[in-house]
C-alpha cells in the first residue's frame, strides 16, 4: 500500500459557525484507492496558506510512503528543515496528515482506528458543551444580549443544556483576552467571573460540573486572585490560568489553588506536554488532536499522562474530522476524563460530513465504522468554501486596561 494523492478543502463554517469561522481538511488516497480524511487545526496563517503547506508537507514526506509507517512519517516530517522542535504550524499541518493515515489504516483493516490504539476502553464517552448564544451567530453584534458577559443568560442556557443531558458546561466570562496577556484582571471581570459561577451553580444545582476557561489571560498573582473567587463554586477544573509559555507559572497556581487545572489546547507534541506535567503544571491536559501531532501523539501523551495521575480531556474548538478522532483516542484511553462537543454535533456543524457522530444523554458513543468513521461531504464544501480574511480565530490587539 502507498499514498499517491492529496486532496485540501477549506470549509465555510455557516452561521452559527460554533466551532470557528472555517475548517481545513485533507483527504489522502493509496494507489489501491483507499481514502483517509483528516483535519488541520492551524490558526496562526490563512487557510489558503496552510492548505499548501499540506501539499508540500504531503509532496516531500508522505507522498509513495505506506501509510502504516506513522513513526517514520512524523519524524520525517518533524525534522524536516533541521528544525525538530514542537512547532504549531508544521505539527498543525502533520496532525491532519498523520490522522488521514489512520483513517486508511482502520479502513484497510475494516476496524475503528481505537481498536488498533489498545482496544475500546470506554463504550461511552461522557461530554461537554460551550455556552454558545441561544439564538444567532457565535459572534454577537457589539452591545448585543451576550451569554459571554451576561450571567443570567447563560444560567438560562445552562439549565437548557443540562436538560439536554450534559453534565458539565464551560464558559469564559473573564473579559477580553488580548495579544498582550497575561493582565491583571480588573475588579469587574472578578465579580463578572464570580457572578457567573454563583448564577449557573444556583441554576443547576449538583447536576453538572462548572468548567472555567480564561484562555491564559492572567498573570500570575492574577489567576490566584481569580481561583480564590471560584473556589467556593467548586468548579472541575480552572482551563489556562495563564499563558503556556512557562509551565512553571502555571505550576504555581496549580499548587495555590484546590480548582484542577486544565491546559493544552495550544501545546504540541509530548515533549511539551512533558514539560507541563514535570512542572506539576495541570492535571487535566485538553490537547487538540489536529495540532498536537496526531493521533499516536496523542495516545504517547495519555501514557504520559497516566503516569503522574493525571487525566485527558481532549480539546475541541475546530471541524468534526477533529471531533472524530478525540472520540478515537478518547476510546481508547483509561484515563479520559471528559470530551469536548459542539453542542449535541447535529445542525450546520455536521453538514460538511455524510456521516453523524452519535450523542446521547450526555455521552458520545464511540463509533464501530472502520478508520475514524467519518466522511467528507463533497457537494456541501464544494458549495460553502471560506471567502472571508479573517483567521479562524482573533484575539484583542489592544492591551486590557483597569
Amino acid at each position: 500500500m502507498r499514498l499517491e494523492t492529496i486532496e485540501t478543502f477549506v470549509f465555510g463554517n455557516p452561521p452559527p459557525r460554533h466551532g470557528g469561522r472555517y475548517f481545513i481538511f485533507v483527504r489522502l488516497t493509496t494507489a489501491c484507492g483507499i481514502t483517509g480524511v483528516g483535519e488541520i487545526y492551524n490558526a496562526t496563517f490563512g487557510p489558503d496558506v496552510v492548505t499548501a503547506m499540506a501539499v508540500d508537507m504531503f509532496t516531500r514526506q508522505f507522498e509513495g510512503a505506506d501509510p502504516h509507517h506513522i513513526e517514520r512519517l512524523w519524524r520525517q516530517s518533524y525534522g524536516a528543515g533541521f528544525t525538530q522542535r514542537p512547532d504549531v504550524t508544521v505539527m498543525g499541518v502533520l496532525s491532519g496528515l498523520e490522522m488521514a493515515c489512520w483513517d486508511i489504516i482502520g479502513k484497510a483493516a475494516d476496524q475503528p482506528v481505537y481498536q488498533l490504539l489498545g482496544g475500546l476502553v470506554n463504550p461511552r464517552l461522557r461530554s461537554y458543551t460551550y455556552l454558545y448564544p441561544p439564538a444567532g451567530d457565535v459572534y454577537p453584534e457589539p452591545g448585543a444580549p451576550s451569554v459571554y458577559d451576561d450571567p443570567d443568560l447563560a444560567a438560562e442556557v445552562a439549565v437548557q443544556m443540562v436538560d439536554k443531558g450534559f453534565t458539565a458546561v464551560k464558559f469564559d466570562p473573564a473579559g477580553p483576552y488580548s495579544i498582550y496577556d497575561g493582565h491583571q484582571p480588573r475588579l469587574e471581570d472578578l465579580t463578572r467571573s464570580e457572578l457567573f459561577c454563583k448564577r449557573i451553580r444556583e441554576a443547576v444545582g449538583d447536576r453538572a460540573d462548572l468548567l472555567f476557561g480564561t484562555h491564559g489571560q492572567f498573570t500570575v498573582s492574577g489567576a490566584k486572585r481569580m481561583a480564590r473567587r471560584l473556589e467556593r463554586y467548586d468548579p472541575l477544573w480552572f482551563e489556562e490560568p495563564t499563558t503556556p509559555e512557562n509551565p512553571a507559572d502555571m505550576a504555581e497556581i496549580a499548587r495555590f489553588t484546590s480548582v484542577p487545572v486544565a491546559a493544552g489546547e495550544r501545546l504540541c507534541t509530548k515533549h511539551e506536554f512533558a514539560r507541563l506535567l514535570e512542572a506539576g503544571a495541570a492535571s487535566i491536559l485538553q490537547m487538540n488532536l489536529g495540532r498536537v501531532g496526531g493521533l499516536l501523539e496523542a495516545k504517547k501523551i495519555a501514557g504520559l499522562a497516566e503516569t503522574r495521575q493525571a487525566q485527558i480531556a481532549p480539546h475541541l474548538y475546530c471541524g468534526p474530522v477533529v471531533a472524530a478522532a478525540n472520540i478515537q483516542i478518547a476510546a481508547c484511553s483509561p484515563n479520559c476524563l471528559i470530551l469536548e462537543s459542539i453542542g449535541t454535533f447535529d445542525g450546520p456543524y455536521m453538514s460538511c460530513l455524510k456521516s453523524d457522530i452519535t450523542w446521547e444523554d450526555g455521552y458520545v458513543i464511540p463509533p464501530t465504522a472502520p478508520g475514524l468513521g467519518v466522511e467528507l461531504n463533497d457537494a456541501v464544501l464544494a458549495a460553502s468554501p471560506y471567502t472571508g480574511t479573517e483567521l479562524h480565530l482573533t484575539m484583542d490587539p489592544h492591551p486590557v486596561t483597569p
